[in-house]
C-alpha cells in the first residue's frame, strides 16, 4: 500500500534537513553521533556492503545486539536500495540461519565481522535513489504459531507508521528517547529509532535491560520518552522503595507488545510519576494501530483509539464489521499495513485477502472507539464448549501483590477438551500463596473459569520479544 501523504523519508541521512546537521542523534555505550556524523558512518558502511555485492534488491541480515553500529547497518543498506532482516543476536545456529536463509540475505553483519566496518567515507557512491515502494525491512515473527515468517515492511509503511505514531505522541525535536528494547523487534526501530529521527530528537541506545541500571540511565542520560513491555514495568516496580532515581524528565512512557494488567499501569504512574500509555499493534502493521493518548482521555484496560491515518474495526466471523461493544476480530486498515509474507502467498492471502489486515486478536471497541482486547484467538480455551478468554483470568491473578507474571493456558482434559491451568512468578521477596489465588479467583470469576492448578515458578519463559511463551507452557502441561 502507499501513503495517503507526501513521502518524507526524513529520518534517511541523505533526506534530512541540513539544519539537524549538528544535533545530537545517537549514542551508546561507547559511540555518540550528530546527524551528520551518524550519516558519514552509513555512507562508509554502504560503500562496504557495495564492495561486497550488496546491490538494490539484496537483504543484508544483521545479528548483532543493541549499540549504534546496528542501526548504520540497517541504513546503510537502504542507502544501497537494499532491504535489511535483523536478527536476535541470541538465535541458535539453526534459528538464525533459518531466517538468513529463507530472507536471502546476500551478507549477514555479525559480532565476528562488525569492527570490519570503516567509519570515513570515500564518496564512491552514486547519489541515492530512495523509493516509498522498495522494500525496507523483513522481520520475522516470534515463530508462537508456526515456522517464523517473514513480513514484508517497504519504506511507504515506515514512513506511515512513522507520521502515525509521531502525530499521536507529539513528537519533536526535544524529545530525546532511551531505547531498551531489542532492535530485532519493529517496535524498537519504529517507536525509538525511526520517529525521533524523522524531526531531529535524539536517541540513546541501550544494549540491555536491568532494572536499576536502566533507572540510572534515565537519571543520567535525561530521556523525555521510552518504549517498553509489561515485563521491563513489573520488574521496575518491583524494585525496593531505597532504589530512588530522578525520573522527573521522562514525558511519558509507552508499554506495548503484550497485554498489560491495568494494575501495572497504575503502579508505574505511582511510583515514578509520569504517564505510562499502553498501545497495541502487530510486525504485520509495522508496529502500532492503537494508543491511549498521552494528554488525553486514557482509559485502563483498553489500548486505547485508532492512530492517525488507520482504520480499527471488529469482524465477525461473516466478514461483517460488527458494532460498539460486540466481540469478534480486530483488523485493520491503513497505509502502515505490510505488503504481505516474503514467499508465503496462502499466509499473505489469509491474512490481507479481504482488504483487512486479520490480526487473530479478539477485541471490543466502546462508543468512543477505544479497544479493549480480550485475548488471541488462538489463545482462547474452549472448556466443554465454553470459550473461556485467559486475559480475564490473567488479569485476576494479576491483582495479587504477590505476583509478578502471570499465564493462563488450556491444558488437554479427557471430559472437557481444555481446563484452565495458570502458571505465575513471584515478585521479589514475596511467596505465591496458591491457596489464596485461587480463593481470589473463586470470588472474582465463574466456577469454569478458576483454574484447575496454578503452578509457581521462579520466572516464565519468554520468547526472542520478551512475551510469555504460551507454547512452551503448554508443551510443559503435555509433556512435550
Amino acid at each position: 500500500m502507499t501513503p495517503d501523504h507526501p513521502t518524507r523519508l526524513t529520518w534517511l541521512p541523505w533526506h534530512r534537513p541540513a539544519a539537524y546537521d549538528e544535533r545530537p542523534c545517537v549514542r551508546d555505550e561507547g559511540t555518540e553521533l550528530t546527524y551528520r556524523g551518524f550519516a558519514e558512518r552509513v555512507e562508509a558502511a554502504a560503500e562496504h556492503f557495495a564492495a561486497q555485492g550488496v546491490r538494490r534488491g539484496s537483504v543484508v541480515a544483521v545479528m548483532l545486539p543493541n549499540r549504534v553500529e546496528l542501526l548504520v547497518a540497517i541504513v546503510a543498506a537502504w542507502r544501497l536500495g537494499a532491504a535489511a532482516t535483523p536478527v536476535n543476536p541470541t538465535f541458535t545456529a539453526a534459528e538464525a540461519g533459518h531466517q538468513i536463509s529463507d530472507s536471502g540475505a546476500v551478507l549477514v553483519v555479525d559480532a565476528d565481522n562488525v569492527g570490519e566496518l570503516p567509519t570515513t567515507p570515500a564518496g564512491t557512491l552514486p547519489p541515492a535513489c530512495t523509493d516509498s515502494g522498495d522494500l525496507a525491512l523483513l522481520v520475522y515473527t516470534s515463530g508462537s504459531t508456526g515456522r517464523p515468517k517473514g513480513v514484508m515492511l517497504d519504506h511507504g509503511n515506515l514512513d506511515a507508521m512513522i507520521a502515525s505514531m509521531g502525530e499521536a505522541i507529539a513528537i519533536g525535536p526535544a524529545d530525546h528517547c532511551l531505547l531498551v528494547l531489542p532492535l530485532f523487534h519493529v517496535n524498537a526501530i519504529c517507536v525509538s529509532f525511526l520517529t525521533p529521527m524523522a524531526v531531529g530528537a535524539q536517541l540513546t541506545v541501550l544494549q540491555r535491560f536491568h532494572p536499576v541500571e536502566f533507572l540510572d540511565a534515565v537519571e543520567r542520560h535525561r530521556p523525555s520518552y521510552f518504549s517498553a513491555v509489561p515485563t521491563i514495568y513489573a520488574h521496575l516496580v518491583s524494585l525496593p522503595p531505597e532504589v530512588d532515581r530522578d525520573t522527573s524528565s521522562v514525558r511519558f512512557a509507552i508499554c506495548g507488545a503484550a497485554p498489560a494488567p491495568p494494575d501495572l499501569l497504575a503502579a508505574v504512574e505511582r511510583r515514578f510519576g509520569f504517564p505510562l500509555v499502553e498501545g497495541y499493534g502487530l510486525s504485520e502493521g509495522t508496529c502500532a494501530s492503537t494508543c491511549n493518548p498521552v494528554d488525553g482521555v486514557r482509559k485502563p484496560g483498553t489500548v486505547g483509539p485508532a492512530l492517525p491515518g488507520q482504520l480499527v474495526a471488529i469482524m465477525a466471523p461473516d466478514g461483517s464489521l460488527l458494532p460498539a461493544g460486540e466481540r469478534g476480530e480486530v483488523v485493520i486498515k491503513g497505509a502502515n499495513v505490510m505488503r504481505g509474507y516474503l514467499n508465503r502467498p496462502e499466509a499473505t492471502a489469509e491474512t490481507l485477502g479481504d482488504g483487512w489486515l486479520h490480526t487473530g486478536d479478539v477485541g471490543v471497541l466502546d462508543e468512543d472507539g477505544y479497544l479493549r482486547i480480550v485475548d488471541r484467538i488462538k489463545d482462547m480455551i474452549i472448556r466443554g464448549g465454553e470459550n473461556i478468554y485467559p486475559k480475564e483470568i490473567e488479569n485476576v491473578l494479576h491483582a495479587d501483590p504477590a505476583v509478578l507474571e502471570a499465564a493462563v493456558v488450556g491444558a488437554p482434559d479427557p471430559v472437557y477438551g481444555e481446563v484452565v491451568v495458570a502458571f505465575v512468578a513471584a515478585r521479589p521477596d514475596h511467596a505465591v500463596d496458591v491457596d489464596a489465588l485461587l480463593a481470589r479467583c473463586r470470588s472474582e470469576l465463574t466456577k469454569i473459569k478458576v483454574p484447575v492448578a496454578v503452578h509457581v515458578l521462579e520466572a516464565l519463559p519468554k520468547n526472542p520479544v520478551g512475551k510469555i511463551d504460551k507454547p512452551a507452557l503448554r508443551a510443559r502441561l503435555s509433556g512435550a
